[in-house]
Order: C-alpha cells, then structure tokens, then sequence
C-alpha cells in the first residue's frame, strides 16, 4: 500500500496527526475515507499493516455504532466487521498512517513517529 494518510479533516487528531508529519517533511498522499471509502481488500490490509483485528480499528464509541445495533460481543467474524467498515467509513478509526510498509494510528498524533 502507498504512503498515505486516511484523514477526516473534521477530526483535530487526524489534523494534528498531519501536520505533524507535514511539518517533519514526510510526504503522504491524503485520502479522504469519509469522501473515498476503502474497499474490503484495502481494509483487509490496513488491519494487517496494523496487526490488529477489524474490531479493534472500529469506533465503537461513536453513536453510529450503536444505531447500528452493533455490540463489540456480538460473535461477528473478521469479515462481517469488514463489511461494516465498508458500509459504514464513519466507524473507521482515525487518523491512520501508512509509511514505508507499516502503519500506526495517530491517537495520539506521536504514535506515528514509530514509523518515521
């Protein structure tokens, strides 16, 4: 996967997560994941680059989540809660990096100095 940033401008730690980069001089391509969903495939390697499980990369928090009538002891499979990420971006965690082949999420912003 290409280095890049999956952003939601509305969000100031994805904000700070940017400029955080940007002002270290790494060069990212900026994916609006609210404007251009991820695929399945891509979601699918997101969370291998990451090491963690679809659940784990979800808001769970966020109201949608449970409107959906979600619950995190629900049984669903990995594939099931792909399918939610794909259907509902919104739940995607965020910001996440992707840089030179690994990738961290930026809460907070410093943990993608990892991959610097």
């Amino acid at each position: 996967m290409r280095d890049l940033i999956l952003h939601n401008p509305r969000c100031s730690k994805s904000r700070e997560t940017l400029k955080l980069l940007t002002d270290r001089g790494v060069e990212l391509e900026v994916v609006e994941y609210l404007q251009q969903p991820l695929s399945k495939v891509q979601l699918r390697e997101v969370c291998a680059l990451l090491g963690k499980k679809p659940l784990e990369i979800m808001r769970t928090k966020e109201a949608l989540f449970a409107e959906l009538g979600l619950s995190k002891d629900n049984g669903y499979s990995d594939e099931q809660w792909i399918d939610v990420l794909a259907s509902h971006p919104k739940l995607l965690e965020r910001p996440i990096v992707i840089y030179r082949g690994r990738a961290a999420i930026g809460r907070p912003p410093e943990n993608v100095l990892t991959l610097l």
